[in-house]
């Protein structure tokens, strides 16, 4: 059935050079392999078909970024509904893009997901503590990984290699809620030990990150499909492998299309070359009863669902206007109150914000967006009203959160050449209302900017080796602060 599915999908795709694919069909259930596929044609010298690409290294794109998810779900770094942002970033000297070149601004962990977004991806990877996503895949089977400073956060888009079999392994732990097993060709023989099962993920962890999957929409259709369908998609750099992965009933299908060679195409867009054949051939095995279709899903013991804000994820206030359900894993998940709602007093006669109540004025709930989510709007074409920066004596709710420094990054030591030497570029964002960010490098003013802007500050270059205090104080007085060491070469 694959075969013939995969034979009539690269026919009428070979005018835009699509000419080769492997594919693997798994049993979750028992991790037997129920279905193979090499190359498109064992007998094609043209595509190497005797090359089994089933087994080939190659970059794996996007499909990898379920597994940073389900590690933070399990870390209680956040929950579908936690609020992301896909803005322009630096992770040190790495800044990564997205696919489309666009920045989305502030979404769920659930849409980063589905969507794809690279920048929260990779910003969820940077806060993954012990086990991250190089431990996850060592400790999966994965084979020739070098090591984790050789991939650095690249290795959330593809920068490693994976081959489709090892693929749907780390799939099948998702299947198997968080356990993993090695894949089986053959049936075990008699008396043969079991192999020994090592769980990876918790089972909630893998609960919600299917789930999250589910959501996905089909391109044929723009809308999940029906029956469920939990699958990802990937394109490596250069555009030479187009991947989709995914699980539906108790089967696991990695489909890999592209050339053995490495030959770059621009058509090899996963979405566009390997998630339609991918569906057409979880379509054609349910069509023929091959598949057994959706599963029971056991709800495991510690998975809540929850009310929390749409806006931010949080748990809602009593202004939140807008509210949503999101799972939620008791013990792990972030519990914080949603306080981006404020009540401002307008005055009936000017429309001017004033302290209140007052007779003459009205009660209004508006938002109260910090600088850098203030900036994500703006880059992404959805400028928002935020509450104004007017503090009134009784106002409780001016007791916002301290500015954050973005720049420079906590733990890393910068190290500027004495011919040539480069300032360090200060950067810190502020709760609403903050106008200045000032600058202090060991007690010492160094100058000021505003929330979000960057500053650039020259360190002593006759004192290699030093350790700075920088703080953030904004106009408010409340502040951040940061240990930075400036090593000097020559």
């Amino acid at each position: 059935t694959l075969e013939r599915v995969m034979g009539q999908y690269l026919r009428t795709h070979a005018d835009v050079g699509m000419t080769n694919a492997s594919a693997l069909l798994l049993d979750a259930s028992t991790m037997q392999v129920r279905a193979m596929i090499g190359s498109a044609d064992f007998r094609n010298d043209a595509i190497a078909g005797q090359v089994n690409g089933v087994l080939a290294k190659r970059s794996p794109g996007s499909t990898l970024k379920p597994f940073i998810y389900a590690l933070a779900l399990d870390q209680g770094l956040l929950h579908p509904r936690t609020m992301l942002k896909d803005a322009p970033t630096s992770f040190g000297p790495y800044t990564p893009e997205n696919f489309d070149h666009r920045f989305a601004g502030p979404l769920s962990a659930q849409e980063a997901l589905i969507r794809s977004r690279n920048i929260p991806a990779v910003a969820v990877a940077a806060r993954l503590s012990k086990p991250g996503l190089h431990d996850f895949m060592r400790l999966a089977g994965v084979q020739k990984l070098q090591s984790e400073s050789h991939y650095g956060l690249a290795l959330v888009l593809g920068g490693g290699e994976v081959t489709p079999e090892e693929l749907a392994g780390l799939y099948a732990t998702l299947a198997n809620g968080g356990i993993s097993q090695p894949i089986r060709y053959t049936q075990p023989a008699p008396g043969e030990p079991p192999a020994q099962p090592l769980r990876l993920l918790s089972e909630e962890a893998s609960f919600i990150t299917l789930d999250m999957l589910r959501h996905t929409p089909r391109p044929d259709t723009a809308s999940p499909a029906r029956p469920a369908v939990a699958w990802k998609t990937g394109t490596s750099w250069g555009f030479r492998d187009a991947w989709t992965a995914g699980v539906f009933g108790r089967h696991v299908l990695v489909v890999w299309v592209g050339n053995f060679d490495g030959t770059s195409n621009p058509a090899l867009v996963g979405v566009d070359a390997a998630a339609p054949l991918f569906l057409r051939m979880v379509d054609a095995l349910r069509a023929e009863r091959l598949d057994p279709g959706e599963v029971a899903l056991r709800q495991p013991p510690d998975l809540r669902q929850v009310e929390v804000c749409a806006a931010t994820g949080g748990l809602p206030d009593a202004l939140c206007p807008v509210r949503a359900t999101t799972w939620f894993i008791a013990g792990k998940s972030p519990i914080q109150t949603s306080n981006l709602h404020r009540t401002v007093w307008i005055d009936d006669r000017t429309g001017k914000v004033v302290c209140g109540p007052r007779s003459d004025a009205r009660p209004q709930v508006m938002e109260q967006w910090g600088s850098d989510m203030h900036r994500m709007f703006r880059q992404a074409g959805l400028p928002r009203a935020s509450a104004p920066a007017l503090v009134c004596e009784e106002d409780s709710s001016a007791a916002e959160s301290a500015p954050v420094i973005t720049s420079p990054l906590r733990g890393v030591r910068h190290m500027l050449r004495a011919g040539s030497p480069a300032p360090l570029v200060l950067r810190a964002e502020a709760a609403a209302g903050a106008r200045t960010v000032y600058w202090f490098a060991d007690d010492a003013l160094i100058g000021s900017a505003a929330p979000g802007e960057g500053m650039t500050w020259m360190p002593d270059l006759s004192d290699p080796g030093r350790h700075y205090v920088l703080r953030a104080v904004d106009d408010r007085g409340r502040a951040d602060s940061r240990e930075v060491t400036v090593d000097i070469a020559p």
